[in-house]
């Protein structure tokens, strides 16, 4: 039987890159049918007091999310995935903090063309953007924040995850996850993480 996922990630967002990295393990062992959408974490705070630090990250972020919304609204999912992966790949396990490197690499990389960058500063898509993220938010209420996940119509915040687990225990996390997810009177669980994001 096939899954019918929906995950909602920021790509500049470390742990939602490392729970993309588990759903993509389980994908190539389970059949999966994922949709790939965007929230915005400058969206999701933006009515929050936050450090000067944190609110400096908003505007770096928004280009990116903006970047691949628009990906989504001209060119469909597979670009979006596959936006996102390139990235991604710049942004956390790369470590490159500049998106006037990040993004004409990662067009290039999916066969984008260049001038396709001025999507990350145009607010054209802004209204679709924030409908996927409201989308996902509504879904898990608004005291959560990136990945969202729904499986089958059931949706979570989360797993937050590092490393992103291989092979067998990658299903066997998955399936746990879900069948916890399933029941109606769960809402939480949680530790405090010891370590960062583990990138391969």
């Amino acid at each position: 039987m096939t899954d019918t996922v929906k995950f909602w990630f920021d790509p500049s967002c470390p742990w939602a890159w490392m729970t993309s990295r588990w759903v993509d393990e389980v994908a190539s062992q389970r059949d999966l049918d994922v949709t790939w959408k965007v929230m915005s974490l400058a969206v999701l705070n933006e009515d929050n007091d936050v450090s000067e630090e944190y609110a400096a990250f908003f505007p770096r972020a928004l280009r990116y999310t903006r970047l691949v919304q628009a990906a989504q609204e001209l060119h469909g999912q597979a670009t979006v995935k596959a936006l996102y992966d390139a990235l991604g790949t710049r942004i956390h396990p790369g470590g490159s903090t500049n998106p006037d490197e990040v993004i004409p690499a990662a067009l290039a990389e999916v066969g984008l063309p260049a001038d396709f960058a001025a999507w990350a500063d145009s607010d054209h898509y802004d209204p679709e953007m924030r409908a996927s993220h409201f989308d996902g938010m509504n879904r898990v209420g608004q005291d959560v924040g990136t990945p969202v996940i729904a499986v089958n119509d059931v949706a979570f915040f989360g797993p937050v995850i590092s490393p992103a687990p291989r092979g067998e225990a990658a299903t066997k996390l998955w399936d746990g996850v879900v069948a916890v997810a399933a029941y109606p009177g769960f809402f939480e669980m949680k530790r405090t993480r010891t370590v960062g994001p583990i990138f391969d």
